[in-house]
């Protein structure tokens, strides 16, 4: 990844956040300094932090949709009931 070539003999994907990470490491005078830029590069690697946003997403709409389901089955319970 530091050498700035990725597989398809490009600029990598993530070289320029490894540039400006690196850059700050190099001049910083505690690494926490550099921590934002740390987690961006490795954001770009690992993508942590947009699958854990698409998992809670994918979550919600989940929980919705039985939440729908049982409302929708409450309701024919209810008229079915009511008939009774």
């Amino acid at each position: 990844m530091a050498s700035g070539w990725g597989i398809t003999g490009n600029k990598g994907r993530c070289y320029d956040f490894w540039v400006d990470f690196s850059e700050c490491m190099s001049t910083c005078r505690e690494p926490k300094d550099c921590a934002l830029l740390r987690e961006d590069y490795l954001e770009c690697l690992h993508h942590a932090k947009e699958f854990q946003r698409r998992n809670r997403i994918y979550k919600e709409e989940q929980r919705k949709l039985r939440a729908a389901a049982r409302k929708g089955s409450e309701g024919k319970e209810g008229v079915h009931n009511h008939h009774a």
